[in-house]
């Protein structure tokens, strides 16, 4: 079991790595497994790749990310310019439905509305808008389309999971109600909790999918 120093120590250093990541106005407090992300960055990018690079460190059970991103002069740009890119790049990615989504930008931060019929496309948007000069923040207020499926949902899940190298399928319990999917037991990792998560939202029918596992290494 890691100490708070060691783990402080490995994302610190987990930070330092990545080449996306400007560390050096970041601070890192680690407690019982919680990290705690603090300072500012120069873009909404960095803020969202510092909480990946948090997450991919062994050891690591929850993550708050306080993280503020202040702009350079350079990457300051007008709330329509940052519509105008917005537009574009939801319009050039293949797995947003462009049509179904606005863009709504207000001081930099920009909110999502709309409705996708699949998990895969809320993402995908997000990401189609994430590396834009001059976005500070992202509020996803994407709905999902509830989906019928004649299909054992809970069984294709369970089916996925074995399926995994990444998932330990006999640790966690799938739960299934009227499009949501519930998850409980334990994982090794923030790895395997997304990819579990994943694996839920790519069943056919689901609308939300409700992560009650535990972190236990």
């Amino acid at each position: 079991m890691k100490t708070d120093h060691d783990l402080k120590h490995d994302v610190e250093s987990q930070l330092r790595w990545e080449p996306s990541i400007d560390e050096a106005h970041i601070g890192v407090t680690a407690h019982q497994g919680v990290i705690t992300l603090s300072g500012h960055v120069e873009s909404y990018a960095q803020k969202h790749d510092a909480e990946a690079a948090a997450k991919r460190v062994l050891g690591v059970r929850a993550i708050a990310n306080e993280l503020s991103v202040k702009l350079s002069f350079a990457s300051s740009r007008t709330d329509e310019d940052i519509a105008v890119a917005c537009l574009a790049a939801l319009k050039s990615h293949a797995s947003v439905p462009d049509d179904q989504i606005k863009a709504i930008v207000s001081d930099g931060w920009v909110t999502l509305e709309g409705t996708v019929a699949w998990k895969f496309e809320k993402d995908a948007a997000e990401q189609a808008i994430r590396n834009l000069t001059g976005v500070i923040g992202i509020t996803d207020a994407l709905k999902l389309k509830p989906r019928t499926s004649g299909a054992d949902v809970k069984r294709q899940i369970e089916a996925a999971f074995k399926r995994s190298a990444a998932v330990d399928s006999q640790r966690i319990n799938v739960e299934m109600l009227d499009g949501r999917v519930i998850l409980q037991g334990r994982v090794r990792s923030w790895a395997e909790l997304d990819e579990a998560e994943r694996a839920a939202w790519a069943a056919p029918g689901v609308t939300t999918v409700i992560s009650e596992l535990t972190i236990s290494p």
